[in-house]
């Protein structure tokens, strides 16, 4: 088991310098462009395949990293550079930890590489899991996946919204309910292969921020897919369900909800980094402009209002990446999350951001309000964190019901 430390090691320090290289000479030059394009980047992507940051394998180095340390040092300083482009570069690892937490080794060996394809020709993938009246209720999902043993197929009829990726993915990962009777229990994941007739793309939406990274709705019409492209196999979904309906007849589906919960537990600091990312580079904005800037004789950061600021925006952000760090190493090493620390680090992370974000915005006056500087950019992308990957009022629940000893639903 690997021992907490302060210090990132030379391999961890080589990785970081070398990423946020990347950030800066590539993708924050591009950052103001592609927002207002408002579409998905592609040459800055095939440029991170380029150097093999647009591959699974690593993110794979960086998830078995024994420190636990990998993923958010990552995140951290692609998000640094631009949310949005950022997003686009690692939305597909969303479908691709789908295929790999649920695949069979022949899953996971045909359907990967297709997500990725090469830095000559570089694909993405969705995964599809919310829908327009079943976000933070999975429960209410509605897109049914029925079998037809006559021809070994499963089909998949529904509406996903708010998928990265969505519609312009090479594969998509759809999530759909087979068993509505047992909840979330009742769900599986397929793959819907390139050109499957009946998948479309839905409304594209017009973001406030991240507006780099492509989402839309995901329109399913009767989309047939090999009985192959059940993530795991009808027999291991057979049995999952089985034992579902067992421990539901003993009354044991707390503890299968909670189980499940654990599982978003173990991903939401990799969301705190990207909040984290996005706030030091505001505040980094807010710091040089504080020091260069003159009124009245002298550099605005020699007025206490400012310079206040800044201590506050920068301590903030040190104690957001120290929750982060800590619920990564925790999930790594296999501490079990007795306080919820995972939603704490998401809850508080993703708040920093929309904060600092907004005290960069009111350093830089007049100017922060502009497309001139970044930190406009900057606030409006770092709203997300606060919805994604569950609402920072879902991460209140989830922290207070674990506190209280209260089933968390």
């Amino acid at each position: 088991m690997a021992e907490f430390t302060m210090d990132l090691n030379d391999e961890q320090k080589e990785v970081r310098d070398w990423l946020h290289g990347f950030a800066a000479d590539v993708i924050r030059p591009a950052a103001a462009e592609w927002d207002e394009r408002e579409e998905t980047p592609w040459p800055v992507i095939q440029e991170a395949a380029k150097i093999g940051i647009y591959s699974l394998d690593f993110y794979a180095q960086q998830f078995f990293d024994p420190t636990g340390l990998g993923i958010p040092m990552a995140m951290e300083e692609l998000f640094w550079g631009d949310a949005g482009i950022a997003l686009s570069i690692v939305g597909t690892g969303l479908a691709a930890v789908g295929v790999l937490a649920n695949g069979t080794e022949e899953q996971i060996g045909t359907w990967i590489p297709q997500m990725y394809g090469d830095a000559n020709d570089v694909k993405v993938a969705a995964f599809c899991s919310s829908e327009p009246d079943a976000g933070s209720d999975v429960a209410s999902m509605r897109t049914r996946a029925v079998y037809d043993a006559a021809k070994d197929e499963w089909v998949l009829n529904g509406t996903k919204t708010w998928a990265t990726n969505g519609g312009i993915a090479n594969v998509h990962v759809v999530v759909a309910v087979v068993d509505p009777e047992l909840g979330s229990k009742g769900h599986a994941s397929f793959i819907v292969p390139p050109n499957t007739p009946g998948l479309s793309q839905g409304q594209k939406f017009k973001k406030h921020g991240i507006r780099a990274s492509h989402t839309a709705e995901v329109v399913l019409e009767d989309v047939r897919v090999p009985g192959s492209c059940l993530l795991g196999g009808k027999d291991k979904l057979d049995e999952r369900m089985a034992r579902a309906r067992e421990r539901a007849r003993a009354g044991g589906g707390e503890r299968v909800k909670n189980a499940a919960m654990a599982t978003f537990e173990a991903s939401r600091p990799a969301v705190g980094a990207m909040a984290v990312g996005t706030a030091r580079a505001a505040y980094e904005e807010a710091l040089e402009y504080a020091k260069t800037r003159t009124q009245f004789g002298r550099p605005i950061i020699d007025n206490q209002g400012v310079a206040f600021q800044l201590a506050d925006m920068r301590t903030q952000i040190d104690a957001a990446r120290l929750l982060v760090w800590r619920a990564s190493w925790m999930a790594t090493t296999g501490k079990k999350f007795e306080s919820a620390e995972g939603s704490m680090s998401k809850l508080f992370a993703s708040e920093t951001a929309k904060k600092v974000t907004g005290q960069a915005i009111q350093i830089l006056g007049g100017n922060g309000f502009t497309r001139e500087y970044p930190v406009e950019r900057m606030h409006r992308d770092a709203a997300i964190y606060t919805i994604f990957e569950g609402t920072s009022e879902i991460q209140r629940l989830v922290i207070a019901r674990t506190l209280s000893g209260l089933p968390v639903r």
